[in-house]
């Protein structure tokens, strides 16, 4: 039985500003139910198989309170749920970055955020499997 610890280390998190911003200048976009996901395949060595970063608007959710609840939420279902991704990325030796943002304006449930998450994960697969096709 093998049992992998859930976390999600500080490697794990998106922080560089150039990788950001040639996310937004270069990456490409993918859009679920509550989120809007923008994504590329990085040129960088990173130093887990993907980097991501979270984000929730100030204009939507005024609060500080809010926004770090709606992102701790979002941090937690994809903690949960990102070892499906990552064992893709390690077996076909890629490595991504990207950056979930909200795009409803009312608090999500944590059920709801999880679930779309998961989501999100399966679709990124598929992406990324069309996007090596192509090169």
């Amino acid at each position: 039985m093998n049992i992998s610890r859930q976390t999600f280390h500080k490697t794990e998190r998106l922080c560089r500003t150039k990788i950001i911003a040639e996310l937004f200048e270069k990456g490409n976009v993918f859009y679920s139910t509550h989120f809007k996901i923008v994504w590329n395949i990085s040129t960088v060595n990173l130093s887990s198989p993907a980097q991501v970063a979270f984000s929730v608007s100030k204009k939507s959710f005024r609060l500080a309170v809010t926004r770090n609840l709606i992102k701790r939420r979002m941090k937690e279902a994809y903690r949960k749920n990102k070892q499906v991704l990552y064992d893709y990325l390690n077996s076909e030796n890629i490595q991504v970055a990207f950056i979930i943002i909200l795009r409803k304006s009312i608090v999500p449930d944590y059920q709801t955020v999880e679930n779309s998450i998961k989501e999100i994960t399966d679709k990124f697969i598929i992406l990324i499997k069309e996007k090596e096709k192509k090169c």
